[in-house]
């Protein structure tokens, strides 16, 4: 069923990286469900193959076309913006996990998605309600020093609790978020009238304390 303020977004395209697995799939999805026309990024596009197979068989409005792309590689960025250039939102959720790739997690989350803003906003600049700052040594220098935090912020809640089993154990009968409901914030957010900006939406398990 159709968002009530999301017709505004019938048929316009919309990006979404890292829709393979996860967050990524599940806006992917909801955007299909509700009438855009998404390209969903990945590294290999299997799974992009398959969910979209499963959209058209569910008679979704919209349409998802797979493209693979590898957010760490500059050129294969290039790649997706000279074949779309018409893109008109951008849900980023690539990333890597394991430890023996952080170096390739910073370059595909900081560098990745600069490269993706910056050619998403080539065809986004002429449309209304869109407002970039051109200072981007501030927000670079910005998003460093964040990370900084986030990193103490995380280490400080680790070491809170001195028994790891305990501190485990308290999450253990919580309902975690799961991507549909990250998805769903997403479908809110472009529900909103153009005269609406959204800073900032902060989600959490109702349980979870800190």
């Amino acid at each position: 069923m159709t968002r009530p303020g999301v017709e505004r977004w019938h048929d316009r395209l919309a990006l979404v990286t890292g829709a393979s697995v996860g967050i990524g799939a599940a806006v992917a999805r909801a955007l299909v469900q509700q009438g855009l026309k998404v390209v969903g990024c990945t590294r290999t596009v299997g799974n992009i193959e398959e969910l979209a197979a499963e959209c058209k068989s569910a008679g979704y409005p919209g349409t998802l076309i797979p493209y693979r792309c590898d957010l760490s590689n500059e050129e294969d960025l290039l790649s997706v913006f000279s074949a779309l250039r018409s893109a008109s939102t951008m849900p980023a959720w690539a990333g890597l996990t394991p430890f023996s790739q952080l170096e390739g997690d910073a370059q595909c989350e900081r560098a990745g998605l600069s490269i993706c803003t910056r050619e998403a906003y080539q065809s986004m600049k002429d449309m209304s309600g869109h407002r970039v700052v051109p200072q981007f040594v501030t927000h670079f220098y910005s998003a460093t020093k964040y990370a900084v935090t986030a990193l103490t912020e995380g280490l400080r809640q680790e070491l809170h609790d001195k028994d790891p089993e305990k501190a485990a154990a308290t999450y253990e009968h919580i309902k975690c978020l799961q991507p549909e409901d990250v998805a769903e914030a997403v479908i809110y957010f472009l529900s909103t009238p153009p005269h609406v900006q959204i800073g900032d939406i902060q989600m959490r398990p109702t349980e979870q304390v800190t």
